[in-house]
């Protein structure tokens, strides 16, 4: 089995384009959405450690957005709930799919967390600026003071860009995602 690992500044596409590969994709984000909305004990957990925030299960996400920005360790200690949660629900991922050519893992913080074993490739993906804010404000969620402080907890992008070992620059458009992707999946079969 290939693991590949996608990265990525928030906002750039790292989803949109996992899902153009047409192999099993670990979505990171949807697996929190998930441990916040059915894990009864990361709720008495995160209840415990935030007892006048986190108040109801599921888990408000509006709550957890507050803790975030009222104190940048809120983070720290959310993730050091959270996170151990995402590494169990990954490993299943990866047994539950070892017979499949690819995998895809689209995890914001695979890098930082140093989740990405030795083998694993690495896709940066690039978007310009411009084209990242539109995709963020188009998001029911958008919250810029959030953003600007989960965007401290990331490595910069050249750091990024210099572990991977294939960039694809991300136009939002579907064309030439499959295109991109078409030709890395051709390059590392070789």
């Amino acid at each position: 089995m290939i693991k590949i690992g996608i990265v990525g500044k928030i906002g750039s596409g790292k989803s949109f384009i996992s899902k153009k590969f047409g192999y099993p994709v670990f979505d990171a984000d949807k697996e929190v959405r998930k441990i916040y909305n059915n894990d009864i004990t990361c709720f008495k957990k995160l209840n415990k450690l935030f007892p006048k925030h986190i108040l109801s299960f599921p888990i408000k996400k509006k709550k957890l957005v507050n803790l975030i920005l009222s104190n940048k360790n809120n983070l720290k200690k959310i993730n050091k709930i959270v996170h151990p949660i995402v590494r169990k629900k990954l490993n299943y991922f990866l047994i539950k799919n070892k017979k499949k050519r690819f995998v895809i893992l689209d995890v914001p913080l695979l890098l930082e967390d140093k989740l990405n074993k030795k083998g694993y490739i690495i896709i940066f993906i690039d978007a310009k600026k411009k084209d990242i804010l539109f995709n963020l404000r188009k998001r029911k969620n958008y919250n810029l003071k959030l953003l600007k402080k989960l965007e401290k907890f990331q490595l910069s992008s050249d750091f990024k860009k210099k572990k991977s070992n294939y960039i694809i620059k991300n136009t939002f458009k579907d064309i030439d995602a499959k295109k991109n992707v078409k030709l890395i999946i051709k390059k590392i079969k070789k």
